[in-house]
């Protein structure tokens, strides 16, 4: 079925230079509704600057962002967000000296209480808002296996349980789309499990996913369709299997062929 879906994002011509050095160049592609895409290639290959113009933080020298069929091109992360694209980081920026249930809770957009009126003219409707936010934290952290650790400070929680806040705060803006930044990247096997299987128990519910990752294995195994890139512009795409048996990826990327 996700193969006949239209597609929830289009990039069309997306470039990205920094002065004179091209980091993004000329990039095309589709994400299809309800799948897992991995995008690979080596360091400097312009992937975490890609998924930077894609989130809003940084805006394209030239080419268009379509977020289901809308041209989100120069849309600010938070209007994105709100339409629905969620993103991590490779090095997760919780709050630190904040819990972990205040970290999840400050997700959502437009809360009362974050207006300097709303605490005195609508009391009420402020902590109703808070405890409907507070259920559907809790609600969060136990689908991400973190509810035993909501109160303890966010700094405090191992490097693996950082990369599931991250996923539990973007979920709670109930994203259609979803950028993950090597989260497998110096996570214990044991959270790297449960992490796999939270997205793809988040996939058959319908979430689509496109992944920077650099542990081919989960690529391989995870991930259908691959997206190469290599010095900015797209190099490959295809399945897993295709890539594992394309000469010229293995030797630029893979080095050898995955099992």
């Amino acid at each position: 079925m996700a193969q006949m879906a239209e597609p929830i994002l289009r990039i069309d011509g997306l470039t990205r230079d920094f002065g004179e050095f091209r980091a993004v160049n000329d990039v095309s592609l589709s994400i299809r509704a309800g799948t897992i895409t991995g995008l690979i290639g080596p360091n400097g290959a312009g992937k975490t600057t890609l998924f930077n113009v894609l989130t809003g933080m940084l805006k394209p020298t030239s080419g268009s962002v379509f977020l289901d069929g809308q041209d989100a091109t120069r849309f600010s992360p938070d209007a994105l967000f709100a339409l629905g694209l969620g993103r991590t980081f490779q090095i997760p920026r919780p709050f630190a000296k904040m819990s972990v249930l205040e970290n999840v809770m400050l997700a959502p957009m437009a809360q009362a209480g974050e207006r300097l009126w709303g605490r005195f003219l609508q009391p009420s409707k402020m902590r109703e808002q808070e405890a409907t936010i507070r259920k559907r934290a809790m609600e969060v952290l136990d689908f991400v296996t973190l509810a035993p650790l909501a109160d303890n400070a966010a700094g405090q929680i191992s490097g693996g349980q950082m990369k599931l806040l991250e996923l539990a705060r973007i979920l709670m803006g109930d994203p259609k789309l979803i950028l993950l930044d090597e989260p497998a990247a110096g996570v214990n096997p044991t959270l790297t499990k449960i992490l796999i299987e939270k997205i793809e128990e988040l996939n058959r519910d319908g979430k689509t996913f496109v992944i920077i990752e650099h542990d081919m294995d989960f690529v391989m195994q995870h991930c259908n369709p691959v997206i190469a890139l290599a010095e900015g512009r797209k190099a490959f795409e295809g399945t897993a299997e295709e890539a594992q048996n394309n000469t010229v990826l293995l030797d630029a990327y893979l080095g050898a062929q995955v099992e």
